[in-house]
């Protein structure tokens, strides 16, 4: 087991595949790259394979791009995965503004870049947001949309849980006091899936203390008592009607974020859309069901 002080980002792929049952032949083939934006900025991604890559996989808020390792490994394709901006390896805006249609755009010099021919684009959360805005502003980049758990009706009630755990401390003195943080907020997870996500998604101090890698500032709304609400996604439903591509919605079918009555608003804007329910899974569909999203994924590849 890796442990903490000798973290290695690519080190811990036959944790993931032995987690669900799977057998590497071979440690997978990965590397991080920084693609460079026009003020300067650099956004980070991991590319797997050495193929011109069929998926391009976007986080949520406070995640990373490691997020997806299980599932790409069940996939077994070439793949692009993204750090949205503020996160994981990718830079830290000056101005701490993650509205989606502006990572958008960000993320769109990535994926041109390094998948610009990539069959799907999955987004999870605030990267299934940025995802929506990607596929109404840079059409010719999305030939086919999955989105993990989210609409523009998600909001502060329907998110409260993960509002309630990213809205926590900041700084912990020990890496297990943050491990065990995570594990509170995740009980239906296992410790060594929560262990490797805490490793890629934390970061030791000079001080010896720990901190989460991504931003925790956001130039979000406030209430009137001054406490950070989130955003008001649903001034983006007008982002999903300019989209052309094909939209899959998936839904953890433990809990969700996404109300009966969002459902029913995407079906008035985009009535092809396909809304699939995960069973047994909660909102981070790809940490809780990997195996089945990965087929569900692969099934839509082949379309």
């Amino acid at each position: 087991m890796t442990t903490p002080g000798s973290y290695d980002e690519f080190s811990m792929f036959a944790d993931n595949a032995s987690e669900v049952g799977l057998a590497l032949d071979a440690p997978p083939v990965v590397r991080r790259v920084a693609v460079p934006l026009d003020d300067g900025r650099k956004l980070s991604a991991l590319v797997w394979g050495e193929g011109d890559p069929e998926v391009v996989l976007i986080h949520g808020g406070a995640q990373n791009a490691h997020t997806w390792d299980t599932v790409a490994l069940l996939l077994g394709r070439p793949l692009v995965a993204i750090d949205l901006p503020g996160h994981g390896h990718s830079d830290w805006r000056e101005d701490h503004a993650y509205w989606p249609p502006s990572m958008a755009d960000d993320v769109a010099v990535a994926i041109a870049r390094l998948a610009p021919d990539a069959k799907l684009v999955v987004g999870m959360s605030l990267g299934g947001m940025t995802a929506f805005c990607l596929a109404s502003r840079h059409p010719g980049l999305v030939r086919r949309l999955a989105i993990v758990d989210v609409t523009p009706g998600t909001d502060h009630a329907k998110a409260e849980p993960i509002v309630a755990f990213v809205s926590g401390p900041e700084y912990f003195d020990t890496f297990d006091e943050i491990l065990a943080r995570t594990m509170e907020h995740n009980p239906t997870r296992s410790e060594s899936s929560l262990r490797r996500g805490v490793m890629h998604n934390a970061r030791p101090l000079d001080d010896g203390r720990w901190s989460w890698r991504y931003d925790p500032m956001r130039n979000w709304s406030r209430g009137d008592d001054g406490e950070q609400r989130g955003p008001d996604f649903s001034l983006l439903w007008d982002e999903v009607d300019g989209i052309v591509a094909p939209i899959t919605l998936y839904l953890g079918g433990r809990w969700s974020v996404v109300g009966d009555e969002d459902v029913v608003e995407l079906r008035r804007r985009q009535p092809d859309v396909e809304v699939v329910t995960v069973a047994e899974a909660g909102h981070s569909i790809q940490g809780d069901q990997p195996v089945v999203l990965a087929g569900l994924l692969a099934e839509l590849l082949e379309r």
